[in-house]
């Protein structure tokens, strides 16, 4: 069985060694680096299933990379997991609005960081199953290739706000709450106010045209896309 492998980009080289030892005591190939120049080198030469962020990094830091990430075509696609002492609300929504996976405040407990890396990996290996085009008449979701086309014209989605629109798409006709899309589309708990899935929400429609209005507003609830 090939093992995960895990990058890790993190300069306390303490606390580095330490997710290193719980990782691979959990079964995963890990490798690391103490700056993020030094993380996106290792990204270029060699494959790996998820990243872990430190968001203060010397040089270019977490948010810069994680931004850099979703930028490129065959990095953007990369799992990603912020591990920071910065737990400030306004630092989670930027790191979740940037494309990051799930954020995790230190101190954390290695068993939680374990579990929550297990459930994102798994949650790819599900969406990498699941059918490669969503279509609503001339809307078209292209999965494998990340790209949103409306009467052939590519339109230019934020990585969430693709994600967002692919998961309502899918799951057309039901309603889905905000604690709901952003446990599935964010792999995150709610710990962040969940007023940030209205705001992406306004966003999609004001860029998807005649079909931001299929995105219905259940009151109380939260959202659905219309059948």
């Amino acid at each position: 069985m090939v093992q995960e492998k895990i990058l890790i980009i993190e300069d306390d080289k303490h606390i580095s060694k330490l997710i290193t030892y719980n990782l691979e005591k959990a079964g995963y190939s890990c490798s690391a680096a103490v700056s993020g120049e030094g993380g996106l080198k290792l990204l270029h030469k060699e494959a790996c299933d998820l990243l872990l962020l430190d968001i203060m990094l010397p040089g270019m830091d977490g948010f810069e990379i994680c931004r850099t990430l979703k930028q490129h075509d065959k990095l953007r696609h990369l799992p990603v997991v912020i591990l920071t002492a910065r737990g400030e609300e306004t630092d989670r929504i930027v790191g979740l609005e940037l494309g990051a996976d799930d954020y995790i405040v230190k101190p954390f407990s290695p068993r939680e960081l374990i579990l929550r890396i297990k459930a994102i990996l798994r949650r790819g290996k599900i969406e990498t199953e699941k059918k490669d085009v969503l279509r609503d008449e001339t809307l078209l979701i292209d999965m494998p290739k990340h790209k949103v086309t409306i009467h052939h014209k590519e339109i230019e989605l934020a990585p969430m706000e693709f994600k967002l629109l692919a998961t309502l798409i899918e799951r057309r006709g039901r309603v889905q709450t905000r604690e709901k899309l952003l446990s599935d589309v964010w792999s995150f708990d709610a710990l962040v106010d969940t007023r940030t899935i209205d705001t992406h929400i306004k966003r999609l429609r004001g860029k998807i045209g005649k079909y931001g209005d299929r995105i219905e507003t259940v009151r109380g609830l939260g959202y659905r896309y219309a059948e």
